[in-house]
């Protein structure tokens, strides 16, 4: 759910929906308009469909459309150091506003006798980036948890607005380290469909391996980030180790270890030869090996799994009234995955599963990781073995004239789920507005309900089997 300004173009405001269209396969797109004069309100949606809550926030931050009976308006986006009537997205907001002022906000926290509040961060120990947690304590229980989040936003959605495609991909694809493939990807299916061209097989199956080479390394890393929640040694060390093998192979097939520059509209910049396919056969055979192992490990100490079994519980229709997506909804039973459920790219000619768990907790969380690595080394060994068989040299495509004044939208599946962008170009084919979906969002505001009931020392543990990015949501 996104807004645009459209006065440019002699409308008014307008707020888009996205559903998701399981007979079609695609995106329906529901939109309303609201005229230049205003008024901009609305009856919110968050009370019939909760996974609308930080949707509405943040169209009120950043145009001002008010949802009447919105039940937490309080700002998402703009902090305190804001004014109140600062709306970033609005045209009239220039790129380089300098703009200073102050908002209220106010953490929302238990009281009663024997209650306590816990504050965390926003700075915290280590390289992450800044979030607030605030826990309300009864002994060492967390009642509630309230995350203001956001300290970072970089405006890049505004930032894109007069580019061309081309001129936007270095900032797409910095958009996170983590998901510069998934974010690539989806932005130039957007593009792509503003074309007449289509991309090439060959750039399909390496686009495709890309994505899945992106899938490996994050989730090897994070089964050992997970167990550094409960200080596991031994295992958080094999996982940064696979990992950083992982990288390595990063920087073999695009020259940098985030996989950056590889993804471009109308196909892709680089080959791989027979060499580096062979090297990224090997470099699996001892990720598999070792990672099983690591695994072994990680199941073989009953105390690690004591304290991950029924902690960090979200349960089936919580996953689905918050429209979860990725490792969480998955876990949570909800076999939600766009490779499968979309069908983008060559997916539907490969042979995967989708890994579904029930239990909702960290070890599910952590087995459909498990479960994921396994079907990613399989589509990768798939991958090389089309590779072989392609004969095809041409790797991108000249798109000519796009379509302009026409909205689009690509998707991709990252390690967290699915990654959205929707995209409108100017009748000089410029980014006129550029909405990105990353899949951490949905997944955020799951968090505070996961802690409930739970220990204040297990707050690290479930956080972590998640592996939000901050950087997704500091758009």
């Amino acid at each position: 759910m996104f807004g645009a300004d459209e006065t440019l173009r002699g409308g008014g405001l307008a707020i888009y929906c996205l559903f998701y269209n399981a007979e079609k396969r695609s995106l329906d797109v529901l939109k309303t308009e609201f005229p230049a004069e205003g008024p901009f309100s609305y009856p919110c949606l968050t009370t019939l469909l909760p996974a609308a809550a930080w949707y509405e926030r943040e169209l009120h931050d950043m145009f001002g459309l008010v949802p009447e009976g919105h039940p937490d308006l309080r700002p998402l986006v703009l902090h305190e150091s804001f004014p109140p009537d600062f709306h970033p997205l609005l045209k009239q907001t220039p790129v380089d506003c300098q703009c200073h002022g102050h908002r209220e906000y106010e953490m929302m926290t238990s009281t009663g006798e024997g209650l306590f509040e816990v504050p965390v961060g926003p700075i915290h120990a280590g390289i992450i980036e800044p979030g607030h947690f605030r826990f309300s304590q009864a002994g060492e229980a967390m009642l509630q948890l309230d995350a203001k989040l956001f300290f970072t936003h970089r405006g890049i959605e505004k930032a894109l607005e007069g580019k061309t495609p081309w001129e936007a991909m270095p900032v797409i694809e910095r958009i996170c380290g983590a998901c510069s493939v998934a974010n690539s990807l989806s932005f130039c299916q957007a593009v792509e469909k503003l074309s007449e061209a289509q991309v090439p097989y060959r750039a399909w199956l390496l686009r495709t391996l890309a994505l899945e080479l992106e899938r490996l390394y994050n989730h090897v890393g994070d089964t050992g980030n997970i167990c550094a929640g409960v200080g596991f040694s031994p295992v958080i060390s094999m996982g940064a180790r696979l990992k950083e093998y992982l990288m390595q192979l990063n920087e073999l097939l695009a020259g940098n270890r985030f996989l950056r520059g590889l993804i471009v509209p109308g196909g892709v910049a680089m080959d791989a030869d027979d060499k580096i396919l062979e090297e990224i056969e090997d470099v699996l055979k001892e990720v598999e090996k070792v990672y099983a192992d690591m695994v072994h490990i990680m199941w073989e100490q009953a105390n690690f799994v004591n304290r991950i079994r029924t902690t960090g519980i979200v349960r089936e229709n919580t996953a689905f009234d918050l429209a979860m997506v990725g490792v969480g909804a998955r876990a949570s039973g909800i076999a939600r995955d766009s490779r499968k459920d979309m069908g983008f790219g060559i997916y539907d000619e490969l042979a995967f599963d989708v890994v579904v768990e029930h239990t909702g907790d960290v070890e599910a969380r952590i087995k459909v990781r498990v479960g994921e690595v396994a079907q990613s080394i399989s589509l990768v060994r798939q991958l090389i073995a089309k590779l072989r068989r392609n004969a095809d040299t041409e790797l991108q495509v000249d798109l000519g004239q796009l379509r302009t004044l026409e909205g689009s939208w690509g998707i991709s599946e990252s390690a967290r789920g699915d990654n959205i962008h929707w995209l409108l170009l100017d009748e000089n084919g410029r980014i006129d507005r550029c909405f990105i979906r990353s899949a951490s969002y949905p997944n955020w505001p799951a968090l505070t309900v996961a802690v409930q009931g739970d220990i204040i020392p297990d707050f690290p543990l479930i956080n972590k089997s998640f592996e939000l990015c901050y950087a997704c949501i500091d758009r």
